[in-house]
Protein backbone atom coordinates (compact mmCIF):
# COMPACT_ATOMS: atom_id res chain seq x y z
CA UNK A 1 0.00 0.00 0.00
CA UNK A 2 1.29 3.71 -1.22
CA UNK A 3 1.28 6.69 0.99
CA UNK A 4 -0.61 9.53 -0.95
CA UNK A 5 1.50 12.34 -1.22
CA UNK A 6 -1.04 14.99 -1.16
CA UNK A 7 -4.39 14.55 0.74
CA UNK A 8 -7.38 17.26 0.98
CA UNK A 9 -11.43 17.43 1.06
CA UNK A 10 -13.77 17.39 -2.41
CA UNK A 11 -14.59 20.11 -2.63
CA UNK A 12 -18.03 18.77 -3.89
CA UNK A 13 -18.99 16.02 -1.14
CA UNK A 14 -16.58 16.46 1.54
CA UNK A 15 -14.88 13.12 1.41
CA UNK A 16 -11.13 12.92 1.24
CA UNK A 17 -8.78 13.12 -1.86
CA UNK A 18 -5.31 12.28 -2.73
CA UNK A 19 -2.44 12.72 -4.99
CA UNK A 20 -4.01 12.80 -8.81
CA UNK A 21 -7.80 14.09 -7.34
CA UNK A 22 -6.27 16.69 -5.13
CA UNK A 23 -4.04 17.81 -8.16
CA UNK A 24 -7.20 17.49 -10.59
CA UNK A 25 -9.26 19.37 -8.34
CA UNK A 26 -6.52 22.34 -7.35
CA UNK A 27 -6.08 22.54 -11.38
CA UNK A 28 -9.47 23.33 -12.06
CA UNK A 29 -9.86 25.99 -9.42
CA UNK A 30 -7.58 27.54 -10.85
CA UNK A 31 -8.37 27.28 -14.57
CA UNK A 32 -12.63 28.15 -13.47
CA UNK A 33 -11.20 31.25 -10.89
CA UNK A 34 -11.37 34.38 -12.83
CA UNK A 35 -8.15 36.52 -11.88
CA UNK A 36 -8.91 39.31 -9.41
CA UNK A 37 -12.24 37.52 -7.75
CA UNK A 38 -10.22 35.74 -4.81
CA UNK A 39 -10.34 38.69 -1.88
CA UNK A 40 -6.14 38.31 -0.10
CA UNK A 41 -5.38 36.82 -3.75
CA UNK A 42 -6.08 38.99 -6.06
CA UNK A 43 -3.45 37.70 -9.26
CA UNK A 44 -4.79 34.11 -8.23
CA UNK A 45 -6.57 31.89 -11.19
CA UNK A 46 -6.65 32.53 -14.97
CA UNK A 47 -7.84 34.92 -17.50
CA UNK A 48 -9.61 31.80 -19.60
CA UNK A 49 -12.84 33.56 -18.42
CA UNK A 50 -12.10 36.70 -20.27
CA UNK A 51 -12.00 34.12 -23.62
CA UNK A 52 -14.84 31.89 -23.28
CA UNK A 53 -17.51 33.67 -25.08
CA UNK A 54 -15.22 34.56 -28.00
CA UNK A 55 -15.94 33.24 -31.81
CA UNK A 56 -14.59 29.54 -31.93
CA UNK A 57 -11.24 29.92 -34.21
CA UNK A 58 -7.74 29.30 -34.44
CA UNK A 59 -6.39 32.28 -32.51
CA UNK A 60 -8.63 32.00 -29.47
CA UNK A 61 -7.56 28.14 -28.87
CA UNK A 62 -3.53 29.67 -28.80
CA UNK A 63 -4.70 32.17 -26.51
CA UNK A 64 -6.53 29.77 -24.83
CA UNK A 65 -3.81 27.67 -24.75
CA UNK A 66 -1.33 30.26 -23.25
CA UNK A 67 -3.88 31.37 -20.82
CA UNK A 68 -4.33 28.03 -19.02
CA UNK A 69 -0.56 27.41 -19.60
CA UNK A 70 0.55 30.26 -17.72
CA UNK A 71 -1.59 29.83 -14.77
CA UNK A 72 -0.73 26.51 -14.30
CA UNK A 73 2.90 27.28 -14.45
CA UNK A 74 2.45 30.13 -12.27
CA UNK A 75 0.35 28.04 -9.49
CA UNK A 76 0.77 24.22 -9.38
CA UNK A 77 3.71 23.69 -9.24
CA UNK A 78 3.42 19.99 -8.70
CA UNK A 79 2.65 19.45 -12.72
CA UNK A 80 4.71 19.82 -16.22
CA UNK A 81 2.30 20.05 -18.96
CA UNK A 82 2.94 18.77 -22.23
CA UNK A 83 -0.55 19.66 -24.16
CA UNK A 84 -2.96 21.31 -24.02
CA UNK A 85 -6.59 20.39 -26.29
CA UNK A 86 -10.09 21.76 -25.93
CA UNK A 87 -12.81 19.89 -26.72
CA UNK A 88 -16.30 21.52 -27.59
CA UNK A 89 -19.52 20.28 -27.94
CA UNK A 90 -22.32 21.13 -29.70
CA UNK A 91 -24.37 22.45 -26.78
CA UNK A 92 -21.46 25.31 -26.59
CA UNK A 93 -19.67 23.11 -23.65
CA UNK A 94 -15.67 23.08 -23.05
CA UNK A 95 -13.47 20.21 -21.66
CA UNK A 96 -9.50 21.16 -21.76
CA UNK A 97 -7.49 18.02 -21.79
CA UNK A 98 -4.47 18.23 -20.38
CA UNK A 99 -1.39 15.75 -20.41
CA UNK A 100 1.88 15.98 -18.64
CA UNK A 101 3.48 14.52 -15.47
CA UNK A 102 3.94 14.95 -12.01
CA UNK A 103 7.01 16.70 -10.86
CA UNK A 104 7.17 14.63 -7.48
CA UNK A 105 7.02 11.00 -8.91
CA UNK A 106 7.78 11.69 -12.95
CA UNK A 107 4.27 9.78 -13.68
CA UNK A 108 1.95 10.57 -16.63
CA UNK A 109 -1.13 11.56 -16.43
CA UNK A 110 -4.02 12.94 -18.27
CA UNK A 111 -6.81 15.00 -17.02
CA UNK A 112 -10.00 16.63 -18.37
CA UNK A 113 -11.34 19.55 -16.85
CA UNK A 114 -14.60 21.09 -17.81
CA UNK A 115 -14.84 24.88 -17.93
CA UNK A 116 -17.87 26.67 -16.52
Amino acid sequence: MSNPKYLGMDRSNGMAIEDLDHIRQSVSDILNTPVGSRVMRRNYGSLLSELIDQPQNGALRLQMMAVCYTALLQWEPRVSLTSITFDTGYDGKMVIELTGSRNDTATDFSLNIPVS
